[in-house]
């Protein structure tokens, strides 16, 4: 046995958040359910998962860390992505017993915006306030850690009517950035204005609400020295196609009405 890191992709709509939960569908429950399918019980697996997800986030590159006695990564990952259901695995690293995926440099996550009245300048003031070191009480869901953190970036780019907002931090807390999109939102479209954002960060009880989980994507999950390889760039070639002609579908549905 030895010990594997696996870089994943999935919609989020498809799965009831990342976290194994009793009679839901999960990131972590497919992944355990594949490992199963190729002759890797749950118990040998110890599958340890980078990122929290919450119901309807979703994944280009979260990290899943897990045992196998394949030695050979490409036929490892051609046989997870032949039998999984909305999972694809991409890459992989070789890993030591004692890495532990939460402990990442850095992650990144991208949240997409409609820039239809949209004041851009006055969002990219706003995002811009969430740099650096703050106390984000009002903008996360308090859990077991503190809720003071250095959030590195937060850049606006705006491209053919579509708003994208990145984040960067080596950690982020508990609805951070849908509750953070929500402010630059509320900015942008002159529902609330500079000064409530910044009276919020100095802590005073102000809410402006929380964004739609779907339009939030964990880009990827940063560990220095750490290089993730894909081995086969046509490895769920086929799967591609059949979701991308699924979504076509939906696509000539909706501009038909």
């Amino acid at each position: 046995m030895r010990r594997i890191a696996v870089k994943i992709a999935y919609l989020g709509d498809e799965f009831s958040g990342s976290q194994i939960q009793p009679g839901l569908r999960t990131v972590e429950g497919e992944v355990i359910s594949n490992l199963a399918a190729i002759g890797c019980s749950e118990e040998d697996a110890c599958l340890k998962c980078a990122s929290r997800t919450d119901k309807g986030v979703n994944a280009l590159n979260n990290v899943m860390v897990f045992n196998t006695r394949f030695d050979d990564d490409a036929v490892l990952l051609k046989a997870l992505n032949a039998v999984s259901k909305g999972i694809f695995y991409r890459s992989s690293a070789t890993v030591g017993d004692d890495f532990n995926p939460r402990h990442a440099n850095e992650r990144v996550y991208r949240y997409v915006l409609p820039s239809a009245g949209m004041d851009v300048p006055a969002a990219e003031r706003c995002a811009a306030l969430f740099e650096g070191e703050h106390d984000f009480v009002r903008f996360c869901k308090p859990d077991d850690r503190g809720t003071r953190m250095n959030m590195r970036s937060v850049t606006l780019t705006k491209k053919n009517g579509i708003i994208m907002i990145e984040f960067r931090s080596e950690y982020f807390l508990w609805n951070l950035i849908r509750r953070i999109t929500a402010a630059i939102t509320a900015v942008g479209r002159g529902d609330a204005v500079i000064g409530d954002v910044e009276r919020a960060l100095n802590g005073e009880a102000i809410s402006f609400g929380i964004a739609r989980p779907d339009a939030l994507t964990l880009t990827d999950v940063i560990y220095n020295g750490i290089e993730f390889i894909q081995p086969a760039a046509d490895m769920f070639d086929g799967r591609v196609s059949e979701e991308t002609f699924r979504w076509s579908l939906r696509n000539a549905f909706f501009n038909s009405l």
